[in-house]
């Protein structure tokens, strides 16, 4: 499904992803893991146009979509689900979800989305009339979550969604994303948590210095002695 070739990313003079080349089939879940700096979500902006790639290229679905506008990778059925959740904090919960939904115009199945939404975090239905700002970390990551499926998205590209969470809202949300994958969804998954991404994923990047340096299967990744040394603390 998703084609990344030779992709570059820079900024000023510093490479910050160098040339790497990778894929996601359709309905995977892989892990993309590293060190912090190793360029991982440089990547994904680079996939989903927040970030102008340097060179090389990104097909998704057999369609180029290097050089188009944000809005129309959306469009093409990618939704990010950023570092740091990005959601908007003066408008509130049902805003920030019905702003997920900007691309779409049926509303019947708009409807039915939001209904899954909140099937999935009823948290947020019970603070749908709140402002994002004011909802705890947790369920800010829940509604960036949400915000992303309301587009409907072909693939979900996910940014550290445990970051700075308690292990308990950890858990929930990744119930969550194993559900979203179990229902048919193609996700590429950062996560600083490296055991957790792999014990997720079908399959696994380890990224070093903006390079991909060892791939493989989810398990294999795992049980390899220099993942576990550099990431799983052993």
């Amino acid at each position: 499904m998703l084609e990344v070739t030779g992709l570059r990313v820079a900024y000023g003079g510093i490479q910050a992803v160098r040339s790497i080349t990778f894929h996601v089939n359709e309905g995977e879940m892989v892990a993309l893991i590293g060190a912090n700096g190793a360029g991982k979500t440089s990547t994904l902006k680079a996939i989903a146009r927040v970030l102008d790639a340097a060179g090389g290229d990104v097909h998704f679905c057999g369609e180029k979509i290097t050089r188009i506008a944000p809005h129309d990778v959306i469009r093409q059925g990618i939704a990010l689900v950023p570092e740091g959740r990005g959601v908007f904090p003066r408008l509130t919960v049902a805003e920030n979800l019905a702003m997920g939904a900007f691309v779409r115009n049926d509303a019947v199945d708009i409807e039915k989305d939001l209904k899954m939404v909140f099937g999935y975090f009823p948290r947020l239905k019970e603070r749908e009339a709140q402002l994002a700002g004011t909802l705890s970390g947790g369920e800010q990551q829940m509604l960036a979550i949400g915000r992303a499926l309301m587009s409907r998205p072909r693939m979900l590209l996910l940014d550290e969604p445990s970051m700075g969470l308690a292990p308990i809202m950890v858990q929930k949300i990744f119930e969550v994303i194993r559900a979203v994958a179990a229902q048919g969804m193609t996700i590429l998954l950062i996560e600083q948590n490296a055991k957790l991404a792999l014990e997720t994923s079908q399959r696994g990047y380890v990224m070093e210095s903006g390079e991909i340096t060892l791939h493989g299967a989810a398990g294999d990744l795992l049980n390899d002695p220099k993942v576990r040394a550099a990431y799983l603390g052993e």
